[in-house]
């Protein structure tokens, strides 16, 4: 019988973003993976007022609980805390993928902010051989289409995914980003 895959989905910031934006995403994603995988939905600490030093110790915190082959997603400023946190110090297991969705790219070119503008050589720090998929929506008007740019650039093997006519929350709609986890599964099944 074939193991269930985790899937660790880390939420946006903002008041209410757990319980009345992003509860739509994890569940839609859960809709969408069906049987063989869990789809996991901590809610961060004091999420009006993201911090890096607080989200980056509960996402460690989470990631601990991962096995090999597990994937990461976060949406938002939770998605630029996680490749931060993963490019700072990679989980033990080995990540079958890192998927961004609508991240605000924090640093040059993109949003200031010193607690956790993203390092220079971004792409060369995150674990080796581990998948990224960035996706953002084309009428993303919170974090601007431009951000993905920027993202393909820090981080030359990622593979960018920009939507028409979505928006910062994806239209709340994950199939393509559960179609990549299931596709990237199915890679890392047959290459073992």
């Amino acid at each position: 019988m074939a193991e269930t895959r985790q899937v660790l989905f880390i939420q946006g910031g903002g008041a209410g973003a757990h319980d009345e934006w992003d509860d739509k995403l994890s569940d839609g994603l859960r809709r969408e993976l069906g049987d063989g995988y869990e789809v996991r939905y901590p809610r961060m600490p004091d999420e009006a007022d993201p911090s890096y030093a607080r989200w980056s110790a509960a996402i460690r915190r989470e990631m601990a609980a991962l096995d090999d082959g597990d994937v990461v997603v976060g949406h938002s400023v939770g998605a630029t805390i996680l490749v931060n946190a993963l490019a700072e110090r990679p989980p033990e297991p080995e990540l079958g993928a890192i998927v961004l969705v609508a991240a605000p790219f924090v640093g040059a070119g993109g949003w200031p902010g010193d607690e956790f503008e993203l390092p220079d050589d971004l792409g060369a720090r995150l674990p080796q051989g581990v998948p990224v998929h960035v996706f953002h929506g084309l009428r993303d008007e919170t974090a601007p289409p431009s951000h993905a740019d920027l993202y393909a650039r820090a981080i030359p093997q990622a593979q960018l995914h920009l939507l028409p006519g979505r928006d910062h929350q994806l239209n709340n709609d994950l199939t393509e980003v559960a179609k990549t986890i299931v596709r990237e599964d199915r890679g890392s099944v047959t290459q073992e």
